[in-house]
């Protein structure tokens, strides 16, 4: 890597930086910081947005199989 002391370096002061802070995605028990029905809220944000695309995707490629039957 041509800059690797320079990477080195400014990865050493974001440590340095971040030292005492907590985040969220090092903690061992993350069921502790959701709520009852966050689950759920997550599913179905998940299904919100990929559901329509999956159809999109579903629907072009019937399409597509139709018109090769068809003609």
């Amino acid at each position: 890597m041509v800059f690797h002391g320079r990477f080195e370096k400014a990865l050493n002061q974001l440590r340095e930086r971040q030292k005492g802070k907590e985040r969220a995605f090092d903690d061992e028990n993350l069921s502790d910081k959701l709520e009852k029905n966050d689950t759920l809220a997550l599913i179905l944000s998940a299904l919100l947005v990929f559901l329509p695309a999956a159809l999109l995707v579903l629907g072009a490629v019937s399409l597509i199989g139709y018109l090769f039957v068809v003609r």
